[in-house]
Parts: C-alpha cells; sequence; structure tokens
C-alpha cells in the first residue's frame, strides 16, 4: 500500500477531554421557560395573569400611597392626621396606632401592674421556642414547664390577690414536700443498705438510686426556682388582683387561643379515640358530643357558656366571666380536632394495628408508640388549620362582653380625640396585619414540620 493510499484512508478519532456543560436553551430553562410553563401556558392561563397584572398595577400603587408615602407618622391628636390641618393629602393615620398601641396589648389592665403581663408574655415566648425548636434541649422539661408551670404562673401574675397567693403558697408547699421525698427516696436507702451492708456502697455507686429519679429532680428544682421568684415579688412588689372585666387587648387574644389549642389537642385525641371505640356508650357518648358541638356555631357555644354555665353551680362558685369562654371556645375546638385525629386514625393500614398486637402492645401502648404519632403526622395541615380557625375564632368573645384584641381597635374608633376620615381604615388594617402575621407564622411552621418530618411525601 503506497503513502497516498495511506493518507487518503478514512481515520477514527475519539476525543480524550469532555467539552464543557453547555447552558439550557432559554425555551427549556431559565425565566422565560417559567413565565411560558407558570404564566402564559394556555389562553385562559394568559387572561387571568393579565386581570392580575392589571389588578396590581391599578391597586398597589395606591395603597402604598396611602399607608406608607402620604402616611401620618407621628403625633399627639387628630389634627396630624387631617388634611386642612397639614396643608397636603394624609393617607393612614398611624400616629393613633402608635398612640393607642399599649391599649391594644394591655385593654384596661392597670398601668403599674402591666409589668406582671409581660412577664407573662415572656414566659410564653420562651415556652413556645422551647417546645417548637427541634433542636432545644431537655424536651420533657420543656413540656411540663409549658403545660404545668406556665398556666399556673400566669394565673398568679395576671390575676393577683388572695386566690392567686393561696396558690402560689400551696405550690411551694407542694415543691418542697416533694423535693424532701426526693432526698429520702435518694439517699436514705443508701444508707440503710451501707449500714446493714458496707458491700453493698460500692453497687450503689454504681448505680445509685437517684438516677431513677433524676427527671423528677430538674422538674422539682425548675418549680422550686419558678414559684420562688414569684413569691419573692409577691413579698417586694405585690400581685394586687386585677379583675378579668380589665383584661383585653393582644393578652387575651393571645390567652384565648393559647388556651384553646393547648386543650383542644388532648381531648380532641380522647374523642376521636371513643368514637372508634367499640365500647358501646363511650362511642354513643363521643359522637353525640361530637355532632352537637359541630352542629352549632361558635357564638350559640359562647352564649351558653356565659348564660347556662353559671346555672348549673352554685353562685358562689359560678365561674368567672372570662373562663366561661375559655371553656366555651376549648370544647367547640376539641370537637372539630376529634374529626381531624379521627381522619388521621382510619388512614393508618390495618397492617399497623395488626402489627403492633403481634408484639404483644396493649391498646394504650399500641396508641401511643404506633399509631397516634403515625396519625398525628398524616393530619398535620388539619391540626394546624383548626389551630389557625380558632385563632381567627377568637374575635366573636366580643359576644359576650370580652374585649379581645379587635374589640379594643373598635373601641378606640369612637375616640374624638382620633376621629379622622382615615382612623377607622388604619385601624383595622393594623388588626389584619396583626392576625395575618399570627396565622401565617403557624402555616409556615407546619409546613416546616411537614417537611422535616416528610409527611407530604408520596409513596
Amino acid at each position: 500500500m503506497t503513502d497516498a493510499t495511506l493518507d487518503n484512508a478514512p481515520r477514527a478519532f475519539v476525543r480524550t477531554e469532555t467539552l464543557p456543560q453547555q447552558p439550557a436553551p432559554l425555551s427549556v430553562a431559565g425565566p422565560l421557560a417559567w413565565i411560558h410553563a407558570n404564566l402564559f401556558s394556555s389562553p385562559l392561563n394568559a387572561i387571568l395573569t393579565l386581570l392580575c397584572i392589571w389588578f396590581v398595577v391599578v391597586t398597589v400603587p395606591e395603597l402604598v400611597h396611602f399607608y406608607i408615602l402620604d402616611a401620618v407618622w407621628s403625633g399627639a391628636s387628630r389634627d396630624a392626621c387631617l388634611a386642612d390641618k397639614v396643608g397636603r393629602p394624609v393617607g393612614a393615620c398611624w400616629a393613633y396606632v402608635a398612640d393607642r398601641f399599649q391599649y391594644f396589648i394591655y385593654g384596661s389592665y392597670p398601668i403599674a401592674d402591666r409589668w406582671r403581663v409581660n412577664i407573662v408574655f415572656a414566659m410564653f415566648a420562651l415556652g413556645v421556642v422551647w417546645l417548637l425548636w427541634n433542636r432545644a434541649p431537655l424536651k420533657r422539661i420543656g413540656v411540663f414547664y409549658f403545660f404545668v408551670i406556665l398556666p399556673l404562673s400566669g394565673f398568679i401574675l395576671l390575676l393577683g390577690g388572695d386566690r392567686a397567693q393561696g396558690l402560689l403558697r400551696f405550690l411551694i408547699l407542694l415543691s418542697f414536700a416533694l423535693a424532701v421525698l426526693y432526698l429520702v427516696l435518694s439517699f436514705v436507702p443508701s444508707l440503710a443498705r451501707f449500714w446493714t451492708n458496707p458491700a453493698l456502697l460500692a453497687v450503689e455507686q454504681e448505680a445509685p438510686p437517684w438516677k431513677r429519679f433524676h427527671g423528677a429532680k430538674s422538674l422539682i428544682l425548675l418549680s422550686l426556682v419558678v414559684f420562688g421568684i414569684l413569691a419573692i415579688l409577691d413579698d417586694r412588689i405585690g400581685l394586687l388582683r386585677v379583675d378579668t372585666g380589665l383584661w383585653g387587648g393582644m393578652m387575651v387574644t393571645f390567652l384565648i387561643s393559647a388556651v384553646g389549642i393547648v386543650f383542644s389537642l388532648p381531648l380532641g385525641v380522647v374523642l376521636a379515640l371513643g368514637r372508634r371505640s367499640r365500647l358501646p356508650i363511650i362511642q354513643l357518648l363521643s359522637v353525640i358530643f361530637i355532632e352537637f358541638v359541630r352542629g352549632v356555631p361558635l357564638i350559640t357555644v359562647l352564649f351558653m357558656a356565659n348564660t347556662m354555665l353559671p346555672l348549673f353551680v352554685p353562685q358562689e362558685y359560678s365561674p368567672d366571666r372570662l373562663l366561661r369562654p375559655l371553656i366555651g371556645v376549648a370544647l367547640f375546638a376539641s370537637a372539630y380536632m376529634a374529626e381531624v385525629i379521627r381522619g388521621g386514625l382510619q388512614a393508618i393500614p390495618k397492617g399497623q394495628f395488626e402489627g403492633a398486637m403481634s408484639l404483644g402492645l396493649g391498646y394504650w401502648q399500641m396508641m401511643r408508640l404506633i399509631i397516634l404519632p403515625q396519625a398525628l403526622r398524616i393530619v398535620i395541615p388539619g391540626i394546624v388549620n383548626t389551630f389557625i380557625g380558632l385563632f381567627k375564632d377568637t374575635t366573636l368573645v366580643t359576644i359576650v362582653g370580652i374585649f379581645d384584641f379587635l374589640r379594643t381597635v373598635e373601641a378606640t374608633l369612637v375616640d374624638p380625640t382620633w376621629a379622622t376620615p382615615t382612623t377607622r381604615t388604619t385601624g383595622y388594617a393594623f388588626a389584619a396585619v396583626f392576625y395575618f402575621l399570627c396565622c401565617w407564622g403557624m402555616s409556615r411552621y407546619s409546613i416546616a414540620v411537614e417537611k422535616r418530618l416528610a409527611a407530604g411525601q408520596k409513596r
């Protein structure tokens, strides 16, 4: 074969280096592709997108001008929010919100005692962070703090008076008694064993009995510290009684919603299990309660709690005017929560029940360890949705004369000191922002919990 033939022969070439990665076409990935796929994927979507753009262009600039650019941010009276007084267009009167902000938080709670409300707010924030933060240490102590220490401390601080002082003394004595009992159970058995047989001391040092009560020691110590601080405050400053008729504002809104949320979940679990019970009497009572409460509006429940509940108890034991709607809201929310949790229980495959029973678990062990954790994980969206609805329904307590946050806003609208054309709009806008931020926060946290527990993954 000649050299010319070799030169004209086909040759194969294998690339030894990879080509650099090329960006995807604009029609497949990128902003243009996202806009086409999500906003203009069909004629109907294109029309709806254009209508939304038109609505935003028409309304947003006006809202920005009214609530931000032309708003009045400082002032001592209505003159600051009147156009003829300031000589320019006037928007939202945020000076009115700033002037009445303390009333929006505390209602008519005495100014000299509002430090007590601030302490309860701080304790409540600590308890919420302790429970909801996934990496928070000592979770069991946090649960005890939130469900036992916080309610008792809040009652003592907010109400005050002889009844609260009596409860505080009882709690301190009980804590001391438990501390003494702990010391007895911790050290007396060790001393007794040592005197009877000193050789057992080494065994006691390896596994001392007080290790069994390590959790109880932390709970007793926490109770002594918290209630001891309250006793010092009562002795130095004094906790005078503040009638619940003076409570109002955000304090009452958070109180009613917190009580409803805390009590509705465990009551809902009990009612859901009762409705699925094989015992006819328990199932019948659960069904009657759930269907009766769900069949009437919350306003009816509040009226019954406010007017009918005192008729079933002696007058000297009549519930407080604020305690009545608290009970009504908690029972009302628990009925709806029961149906949400029952839906989660029905979604659990039968094999989970059979597997738990095959392990020899009893009914309550099976529910606590196997069934309920899965059911609650499935219905996280429904639970949070019920909580959000409950938080917004707290505004209905104004029907029975309770000054919640929205009622305090409405009460200030008739104040001649801030009677302007924009005061009402500003007050309701502030209330809308408050409720939105609280509900949005609960919603975002539930989404984070769902992602962490992988509750929304498709199987």
